[in-house]
């Protein structure tokens, strides 16, 4: 037995046995000082120290499809005598069904006609949902586009009334220049019709249908403790039924939670959840599918150009801590960070890219 000098104190380290599930070399006697070395065991595995980053990610099963169906329902007396088929797409300025055999066409915006606009200097944030359309048209109503003059909307003026009827008359209505409620129709944007609940000979003022958005967006319910842990704008990786890997981006985290409310509805339901919406970088790489279960990769915790060695190179000390070791069994002292994807990032003293150590996977 080799001989203890004096404050020399004997020590036993184990290399933590990789993900892979190989096998942990186990050294004794091992002996700190200027140069803290082990007996090397007796068949020798090395690893290189990379440069590298790192991502700790969490992968959820998701819904592809068009995201959650809104109800349309319609305004003022009359009745329907044309509707659209399903996965047709509202388009500004054209008819998106027929009341009385006259066209509704449609404008986008967030708020609806919900009076009259015939006579000049009303104003409203409906009168601006009218001019903004004509003037993305191309409609000239003597205001620069996007332009509103006061926070409570847009004056209906003459120069507006007249582009309107320029409008009515180009599209084969009744160029009036007045606008009365459900004669057009406000959306959001540029929708897609989800589902059809009316039929011809119903009355106008009832659902008429249900629409969706019209960009494809996969769905992900994601338990609502961890929605800290995802933010919009984040990157995200989508994989197909057919195996491909495509990248997405998170637009939206749903603010309504669902299930979970109770400690017995939890028991029956499972763990309150919010929805995220994630969507394809490129529309192309879904244009083949409407609707499909996927599954989607969030980057949680991303670390870059780190040095990270195999998880199975690291030796865990008896008195706490890791080290790394030399292939001449030199122990190199390591602080750990970001564990992901069989790798661990380490720092310290000595530490350094392309430096060989032993590990046991």
């Amino acid at each position: 037995m080799a001989r203890r000098g004096k404050g020399f104190v004997a020590l036993s380290v184990v290399l933590v046995a990789g993900v892979t599930g190989a096998g942990a070399y186990v050294w004794r006697d091992v002996h700190p000082g200027h140069q803290t070395q082990a007996s090397a065991p007796d068949r020798v595995r090395t690893t290189t120290i990379t440069r590298t980053d790192l991502s700790d990610s969490r992968t959820l099963p998701g819904t592809l499809g068009f995201g959650t169906p809104h109800a349309l329902k319609g305004v003022g007396q009359g009745m329907v005598t044309r509707l659209p088929k399903p996965g047709a797409r509202a388009v500004r300025g054209k008819a998106l069904y027929r009341v009385d055999d006259r066209p509704v066409p449609v404008f986008f915006g967030d708020t609806p006609f919900f009076r009259p606009l015939a006579k000049t200097g009303v104003r409203g944030h409906d009168v601006s949902v009218l001019g903004d359309n004509l003037r993305a048209l191309g409609y000239d109503t003597g205001l620069a586009a996007g332009s509103r003059s006061t926070g409570d909307g847009e004056e209906f003026t003459p120069a507006l009334a007249a582009a309107l009827k320029r409008w009515q008359h180009d599209t084969g209505q009744t160029a009036t220049g007045t606008l009365a409620p459900g004669r057009s129709v406000v959306l959001p944007g540029p929708v897609r019709v989800d589902s059809v609940q009316a039929q011809p000979g119903d009355p106008a003022d009832g659902t008429l249908l249900t629409y969706t958005s019209a960009a494809k967006t996969v769905t992900v319910p994601m338990e609502a403790t961890d929605m800290g842990t995802v933010r919009a704008g984040d990157r995200a990786a989508i994989t197909l039924p057919d195996g491909r890997t495509i990248p997405g981006t998170v637009k939206e985290l749903s603010r309504t939670v669902q299930g979970g409310s109770t400690e017995e509805a939890a028991q029956q339901t499972g763990p309150a959840t919010i929805d995220v919406s994630v969507a394809a970088n490129r529309a192309t790489d879904l244009q083949n599918l409407d609707a499909a279960a996927v599954q989607v990769r969030f980057d949680t915790t991303t670390r870059k150009g780190v040095l990270a060695v195999p998880v199975g190179a690291l030796v865990a000390l008896r008195e706490g801590g890791y080290a790394v070791q030399r292939p001449d069994g030199t122990l190199i002292a390591v602080t750990t960070g970001l564990f992901a994807g069989g790798l661990v990032e380490v720092s310290g003293e000595g530490v350094a890219a392309g430096a060989k150590v032993v590990t046991a996977s």
